[in-house]
């Protein structure tokens, strides 16, 4: 698990591509320390896992499935990445919750400066905008982030300067895609809901209501 609390801005040192996955070797100084082969570092709101190191760099593998899901598939020599390590029990959860399992991708779609602060409207489709709900966390290449505005079609967030400093989002352009995780809570409670109208359903029916005397 993660926080959403970007630690480092990694560079793509090189990409080991294979038919169908490929290799990330990622330049990175504080996301390296005290890590392991086997921990895991989220990179631009992924969770990978940690192959190999050096003394500036790790490589991860990425899946087929992660490159259906996500925009790692975009990423080239030289790229910038959001890193995060994993959340350790004795961290502050700064942020919340991000597990690193990408949901799906939004775009970009306007990027407006009000002050000093900076608006990222993006669109969604409507099987992640069903768990988008205003003042509720969000994450965003990694990035957690409050939603401050929903509509039918699309959320906004406002990016503090704090933000845009320590994270890649202001490297972003209209019509850019965006890797989004949205909060773990909402999609528990749909399951939940969901088995308890499937038991409904297969345990009260007409046979049901006759042997107990209800007909």
């Amino acid at each position: 698990m993660f926080t959403g609390i970007v630690e480092e801005i990694g560079e793509i040192e090189s990409i080991k591509s294979g038919e169908k996955s490929s290799t990330l070797v990622i330049k990175a100084n504080k996301v390296i320390q005290n890590t392991r082969v086997g921990d895991s570092i989220c990179t631009n709101g992924v969770c990978l896992t940690v192959t190999s190191m050096g003394k500036d760099i790790f490589e991860a593998d990425v899946m087929a499935e992660t490159l259906r899901r996500s925009t790692l598939g975009e990423l080239k020599k030289s790229s910038k990445v959001n890193l995060e390590r994993a959340l350790t029990l004795q961290d502050r959860l700064g942020g919340h919750l991000v597990s690193g399992h990408i949901d799906g991708i939004g775009e970009i779609i306007s990027i407006k400066k009000e002050d000093t602060a900076t608006w990222f409207h993006i669109k969604v489709e409507d099987n992640l905008l069903k768990y988008i709900v205003e003042k509720g966390s969000i994450a965003i290449d990694g990035i957690s982030l409050t939603v401050a505005y929903v509509d039918s079609k699309s959320f906004k967030v406002s990016i503090i300067p704090h933000t845009s400093k320590e994270t890649i989002l202001l490297n972003r352009n209209v019509r850019d895609m965006v890797n989004i995780e949205c909060d773990i809570l909402g999609k528990y409670i749909e399951k939940l809901f969901g088995y308890r109208k499937e038991d409904k359903k297969n345990n009260i029916d007409e046979e049901f209501l006759k042997i107990n005397g209800f007909m």
